[in-house]
């Protein structure tokens, strides 16, 4: 019959003990681990103290004996980060700018609290405390430590450390996820106000500005922009377009690529947001005429730049591109956007927000929400509804208003009741 024990090892810690006798060798067969309390009040109670701590160490004996126990992992979390889950999990199964934000959030926001420390002793209350302090000021990566991380960045970096630590309880790295006792962190009442105050689209009469000033400007990206608002399109669709993607006869363009990274100065092309993004979509003539003259002028400048041997596109044609045939840098158009916008005295609405802007306008002239979706690339109308709510609640309020020709208030209603008064 196995035997146990227990053994103080520090304040608040013991080690649970089973003697298996001794193996083929001649040495002891002894399995141990150490259990950290936390709770204060039975670390003031000498029985519960030792009825927990007895309970402890039998099912500690069953595990053993039932060969269901896992030993303590000696690797850091950050080990297990670096060397487990990037390689065996993230960086097959996810997107690269997907893996890329993942990482960069657990490099940030957690490593310096539990990086150094290993697998199995990273307990629920170390977790709960690291969440607290994300909560503080001083978070940051972009420097301003005055201001505390939003809410919905405290969400994503719980869900990635939660991803981590699953996987570690599926490798039988450790035996339960520490992070299960933590509550995912809610969005604040100011971040969710914040969010609902942000404009970031322009309504119809703004829009109606934005277009006619784009139409005269002369910039290099003016068909960029005027692209983002009058198809939709995602800032990276755009930048990945590519020469054969235009059908001039139809009056549409194709989308299937996308570029939202750079790496050592190569743009990283990769497949859309999801399958629903893929397709054509269809745009005005006007603006296929003029996307061709520029089109043609690309050509051009290919076979001199190529004569001359200065060409750095390779075998891509792409529509929007920095000179030389390689395709802009992934922000650079955020960035000439925002200049821009401030140059010509509009609003500071972000290169996203034109996508928006094309909703709204779209509803404005009488587009379904299913029109939209489409138009959109969403998957299903509820994705649409659910990302423009300023749209849907336009869309009821302009239903609803379809109604008001029976208003008794209106004269000829009236007329006709006080006639039969």
């Amino acid at each position: 019959m196995a035997k146990g024990s227990i053994e103080k090892r520090g304040e608040r810690s013991w080690r649970l003990r089973v003697d298996l006798g001794y193996n083929p060798n001649g040495t002891r067969n002894r399995v141990s681990k150490t259990i950290t309390i936390d709770d204060p009040a039975l670390l003031k109670t000498t029985k519960k103290l030792r009825e927990y701590l007895e309970d402890e160490l039998a099912k500690f004996k069953q595990q053993v004996l039932s060969g269901e126990y896992i030993a303590p992992a000696k690797m850091t979390f950050k080990d297990f980060f670096e060397k487990e889950w990037k390689p065996k999990y993230a960086e097959p199964n996810l997107k690269r700018t997907t893996y890329l934000s993942h990482c960069s959030k657990i490099e940030h926001h957690v490593l310096p609290t539990i990086g150094h420390l290993h697998m199995d002793e990273i307990t629920t209350m170390k977790l709960v405390d690291l969440f607290a302090q994300l909560r503080k000021p001083g978070n940051r990566a972009d420097g301003k430590s005055d201001k505390p991380l939003k809410s919905r960045t405290i969400q994503y970096t719980y869900d990635v450390t939660n991803s981590i630590f699953k996987c570690a309880v599926s490798w039988r790295v450790i035996q339960k996820n520490p992070l299960e006792g933590v509550k995912r962190p809610q969005i604040t009442a100011e971040d969710k106000k914040a969010w609902r105050d942000r404009k970031n689209f322009y309504e119809e009469d703004e829009a109606v500005e934005v277009i006619a000033a784009l139409i005269q400007s002369d910039i290099p990206l003016r068909l960029y922009y005027l692209g983002a608002i009058l198809g939709g399109f995602r800032r990276g669709e755009l930048i990945a377009l590519e020469e054969d993607d235009c059908d001039f006869e139809s009056y549409r363009l194709r989308i299937d690529e996308n570029i939202s990274h750079t790496e050592g100065g190569r743009a990283l092309i990769t497949d859309t947001k999801n399958e629903a993004s893929d397709g054509y979509v269809v745009m005005p003539a006007w603006y296929m005429k003029e996307l061709e003259q520029h089109v043609k002028r690309n050509r051009k400048l290919r076979l001199k730049l190529k004569a001359e041997g200065k060409w750095e596109g390779g075998d891509r044609k792409f529509v929007f591109h920095a000179g030389k045939g390689k395709p802009y840098y992934h922000t650079y158009p955020s960035e000439a956007w925002k200049k821009w916008c401030r140059r010509n005295g509009f609003r500071d609405v972000t290169l996203h927000g034109l996508r928006h802007t094309s909703a709204t306008y779209l509803l404005s002239k009488g587009a379904t929400v299913k029109e939209i979706q489409h138009h959109l690339r969403h998957s299903t109308p509820q994705v649409t509804t659910q990302t423009y709510t300023h749209i849907t609640k336009k869309l009821s309020q302009r239903t609803a208003s379809h109604w008001d020709v029976f208003d008794p208030n209106l004269s000829p209603i009236r007329s006709q009741r006080e006639k039969q008064g």
